[in-house]
């Protein structure tokens, strides 16, 4: 192995937002390295300017912080190889490039789209299983080449593949895999605006960084037998590769944003916690050999091994998704949540102008928060589900008006609110008291007076019991919105 210590990267191109296939990239990268006391290197892979966003550098970086995934070296940390963008680092691969070409590994290609274009639509008709350059430049003269050079024709410069030979390695995840040379095209390595392909720019960079395993998704197995060539003509050391499985729609079509969100960020802004996506994601395509399924970032790092990733397709399935997040929520003491409520009350803009110039005390919201805690799976819940928790409500179901407020309710509840209002500093025991003893003076069940309650006090049917919503809401503001209800209930 290149050294003792593993270093392993997390390389995406900035072409938008991270995405969750990016994201279980970068965290088996990050639980592989932290596994093993190694070192984990961010690089951004932005030689495609065609496909460059502005801003998504930012983007990807604040997400992988986000999901704490700290990274050892790369944008923002220590220069140890230098800048950690391919775009600062041209002069590099240019000088690999013609070191290929000396050792005749590679070489300069003239040829013009036009001609390109035609070459492959006369393949297709020849109907060959895929289109490949036909090596035309490779026998050029020296002299040919010079001239062209010389005269600034634009060029491009190719991997010179030998045809007939094998190309195999061993995968961690996938075995032994095994490619013949004839089906790899000539890949160019330098594109005619002088920046690399990812093929030339990854190989250069990995080898620089002295990168020990390559782990990424399956969908770059079909390019490694490139970087294996490439591996050799350099006589360099090879890395260790992983090939991820590919994440899958539960229709097994393979994830994309037209079934739905894949971008981190829009899990963030839906309210999923960070420590349940992470949990989640982990868990595609990877497992500890048992039935455990909720982590902690510190204990997928413990568990982690490539051994026990999978070969098979991973399917992203958001029922289990909402049903982590539950749990870690669940699981987070009082203080944290407090902390999320509050955040979510001020910044949301889902939030209610209403709610959020109220002021709430943090003994209050703590109280919503241990009434609410095992009827919520977001924090958002806390508020959505709840909303008498933090205003009056304005209006009440209609189904439960017509099944709990009949013609003799509101004499029923005015008694009750007399019993309620004789109570001092009244605690659950003594609200559940008083009602039980106002039915039992009405000669009548306890339901036909919590029903209507229930009502009067959270406009809804549905909820945490009765009797927690009135010590939440205080006996001033429970008679309040039970004189409230006579007026608009009749």
């Amino acid at each position: 192995m290149i050294n003792e210590k593993p270093r392993v990267r997390f390389a995406p191109s900035p072409t938008g937002y991270l995405h969750v296939g990016g994201l279980r990239t970068a965290l088996y990268n990050y639980l592989f390295a932290k596994h093993n006391n190694g070192e984990f290197i961010l690089r951004i892979e932005d030689t495609d300017r065609n496909r460059y966003v502005e801003g998504a550098v930012e983007n990807l970086i604040k997400a992988l912080e986000w999901c704490g995934l700290e990274y050892d070296e790369g944008p923002g940390k220590r220069e140890q190889f230098g800048p950690y963008l391919q775009s600062e680092r041209l002069s590099l691969y240019d000088k690999y490039a013609k070191e290929l070409i000396e050792k005749g590994h590679a070489y300069y290609c003239f040829c013009t789209h036009e001609r390109l274009d035609a070459l492959k639509k006369e393949q297709q008709q020849q109907k060959l299983p895929q289109a490949k350059y036909d090596k035309h430049c490779l026998h050029l003269s020296k002299e040919e080449v010079e001239e062209k050079l010389a005269s600034g024709m634009p060029k491009v410069v190719r991997l010179n593949v030998v045809p007939d030979q094998k190309v195999a390695f061993d995968d961690v995840v996938r075995g032994r895999v095994e490619f013949d040379t004839h089906n790899i095209d000539d890949q160019v390595l330098i594109k005619s605006d002088g920046y690399p392909t990812y093929h030339l720019a990854n190989v250069v960079d990995d080898h620089l960084m002295k990168i020990t395993h390559v782990i990424r998704g399956e969908e770059w197995l079909s390019s490694t037998p490139k970087h294996i060539l490439l591996y050799d003509f350099f006589g360099w050391e090879k890395s260790v590769f992983a090939h991820l499985p590919l994440l899958l729609n539960p229709d097994r079509s393979k994830l994309s944003k037209r079934q739905g969100d894949v971008a981190v960020e829009d899990y963030r802004v839906k309210g999923y916690l960070k420590d349940a996506l992470v949990n989640f994601v982990a868990l595609l395509g990877w497992n500890a050999g048992d039935d455990k399924e909720f982590y902690y970032l510190n204990e997928l790092i413990d568990s982690f091994s490539l051994e026990r990733v999978n070969k098979s397709g991973a399917v992203f399935d958001l029922e289990k998704l909402n049903w982590l997040n539950a749990e870690h929520l669940r699981k987070k003491p009082d203080a944290e949540l407090l902390a999320l409520l509050k955040d979510e009350i001020q910044n949301s803009t889902d939030v209610s102008t209403e709610i959020k110039e109220q002021s709430y005390s943090d003994e209050y919201l703590i109280k919503i928060i241990d009434g609410m805690k095992e009827r919520v799976s977001f924090i958002h819940e806390y508020i959505t589900k709840s909303p008498y928790f933090f205003v009056a409500p304005a209006e009440y179901e209609e189904a439960a008006k017509q099944k709990g407020w009949k013609p003799e309710t509101p004499e029923q509840i005015k008694k009750l609110r007399d019993a309620f209002s004789a109570l001092n500093n009244p605690v659950k025991e003594d609200y559940e008291n008083a009602l039980k003893q106002t039915a039992a003076d009405l000669n009548i069940g306890v339901g036909k007076l919590i029903h209507p309650l229930r009502l009067a006090t959270s406009g809804m049917s549905t909820g945490p019991g009765v009797y927690d919503i009135l010590v939440i809401i205080g006996k001033e503001e429970v008679i309040k919105r039970i004189d409230t209800a006579l007026v608009k209930l009749g």
